[in-house]
C-alpha cells in the first residue's frame, strides 16, 4: 500500500497534566518541560533535534517565535517555522514536519504547542472582516459563533439538543478512564449536560470546552530512525488541509465545513476508508465541532450523527469506532493551541498499543482532525502502526 510518508514517523511524545492555573510558570518553561518529555519518550538526546515547529502565541515574545524558543532550548534547527491554524495547528506542525524531512530540510523534529494562564494585557484593536461584520452584531467571540453554527445545525436537520448532548456526555465518560483529564473523577450525564447553565444558546456550559494550561509534544523523524527508538513507530500515511474564512460571517456554509474535504484527501492519500479507521481523534472545541466532522466524514448522512453515534455504542475505547479515549478537549481540557496536539498525542498512544486503562484493540489506523477559528481553519491525518 502506498502512503503519503512513508519515510517519516513519529516517535515521542510529551504532555502535561492540565491545570487552572500556572501563577509563576511562563510559557517557556512549560514548553521546555514537554519537548524534554517527548525527546526522553522517542530515546533520543535533545541535541538530535534539527527541527522546530511553534505555535504562534508565546507570552515572552510577540515575534520571532521560533527563534526566541530554540534559544531558550538552546536550539540550532536547521528548519523551524510557526503553525498558526488555531486548533488545527498541532495536526498542522505533523504533516509539515514530514515534508521538511522528505525535502531533506532537517531530520528530527520537535512540533510543540502550550500555554500558561495568568494575566494578559489586552490586545489592540485591528480591523478584520470579524471585526466589522461579526462584533457589531454580538458574535465577539467563540461561544455565539459556535452557538451560530449548532443553530443552524439543528434548524436544517432537525437534531435535537439531546443528540449533541450526547458528545459532552461521552467525552465525560471517556475523561474517567484518563486520570490526566481535568474532568477526571466528574462524570456528567446527557440530563446533567442539559441542565448545566446556557452559555450562548444552544449552547450549554458542558458543551463548551473549558481552558486550561498544558503542553503537548510531538518529535518526528524518519523512519529509519524511528525504528531505533523504544517504542513501535506511527507513520503518517495521509494529510489534508483547508482554509475557507476567518470570520463565521464569510463562512461558505454554515453546517458543513473545511474539514470534509481535508479528511477526504487525507483518507485518499492513505488509501482508506473512514469506516476503515480503529479510531477517531476528532477535534472537540463544541459538540457542534464533533455532530459536523462525524456528518462530513461520511460516517452518516447530514443530520443523523446523534442516530449514528447511538449504533456506534457511543463513544468509549469498546465503541465500533472509538473517539476521543482521552476524553477529547471537552473532558480533557483545552491547553490554547495544544488542544488539537492532544488529539495527536492520544492517537500516537492508541496506535502504539500503550493507552493503559483505555486501550482500544486491534488499533492500528487513526483519523485525526483539527480545527481553528470557528470551522474555519482544517487539518486531517491518517495515522498508522508501522508493520
Amino acid at each position: 500500500m502506498k502512503h503519503m510518508a512513508t519515510r517519516c514517523a513519529i516517535s515521542g511524545i510529551g504532555e502535561l497534566k492540565p491545570t487552572r492555573r500556572t501563577d509563576g510558570v511562563n510559557t517557556m518553561d512549560l514548553l521546555l518541560k514537554v519537548s524534554a518529555e517527548a525527546a526522553e519518550d522517542a530515546g533520543i538526546e535533545p541535541g538530535a533535534i534539527d527541527g522546530l515547529l511553534v505555535g504562534p502565541q508565546v507570552g515572552e515574545t510577540p515575534q520571532h517565535v521560533p527563534a526566541t524558543v530554540a534559544e531558550y532550548f538552546g536550539m540550532q534547527p536547521t528548519m523551524s517555522n510557526v503553525v498558526d491554524l488555531g486548533g488545527a495547528s498541532g495536526p498542522g506542525m505533523i504533516w509539515r514536519a514530514a515534508a521538511a524531512i522528505e525535502a531533506g530540510q532537517c531530520e528530527t523534529v520537535l512540533c510543540v504547542l502550550g500555554n500558561h494562564r495568568n494575566p494578559v494585557a489586552p490586545r489592540s484593536p485591528n480591523r478584520n472582516p470579524a471585526r466589522e461584520f461579526d462584533t457589531p452584531f454580538g458574535a465577539s467571540g467563540a461561544n455565539t459563533s459556535y452557538a451560530l453554527l449548532m443553530q443552524a445545525h439543528m434548524a436544517e436537520y432537525a437534531c435535537t439538543p439531546e443528540d449533541y448532548a450526547l458528545i459532552a456526555a461521552g467525552a465525560r465518560e471517556n475523561a474517567q478512564l484518563n486520570p490526566m483529564a481535568i474532568f477526571h473523577g466528574q462524570p456528567a450525564s446527557v440530563e446533567e449536560v442539559l441542565a448545566s447553565p446556557m452559555v450562548a444558546s444552544p449552547l450549554h456550559l458542558f458543551e463548551i470546552v473549558m481552558p486550561v494550561a498544558g503542553g503537548e509534544a510531538v518529535i518526528v523523524t524518519t523512519a529509519k530512525r524511528a525504528a531505533k527508538g523504544p517504542h513501535r513507530p506511527i507513520e503518517l500515511w495521509g494529510a489534508g488541509e483547508k482554509l475557507t474564512h476567518r470570520a463565521v460571517s464569510q463562512a461558505p456554509s454554515l453546517i458543513s465545513g473545511p474539514l470534509k474535504p481535508s479528511m477526504a484527501r487525507a483518507l485518499s492519500q492513505a488509501g482508506l476508508g473512514v469506516k476503515q479507521m480503529d479510531f477517531l481523534s476528532l477535534y472537540d472545541c463544541y459538540t457542534i465541532m464533533v455532530a459536523a466532522t462525524i456528518e462530513d466524514a461520511g460516517l452518516c448522512a447530514p443530520g443523523e450523527f446523534g442516530a449514528w453515534l447511538r449504533d456506534n455504542g457511543g463513544m468509549g475505547p469498546l465503541a465500533r469506532q472509538p473517539i476521543n479515549t482521552h476524553g477529547g478537549q471537552l473532558g480533557f481540557g483545552q491547553p490554547d493551541l495544544a488542544g488539537g496536539m492532544t488529539h495527536v498525542v492520544e492517537a500516537v498512544r492508541q496506535l502504539r498499543g500503550d493507552a493503559e486503562g483505555r486501550q482500544i484493540d486491534n488499533c492500528n489506523t487513526a483519523l485525526i482532525t483539527g480545527n481553528g477559528a470557528t470551522m474555519s481553519e482544517a487539518v486531517a491525518l491518517v495515522l498508522g502502526a508501522s508493520a
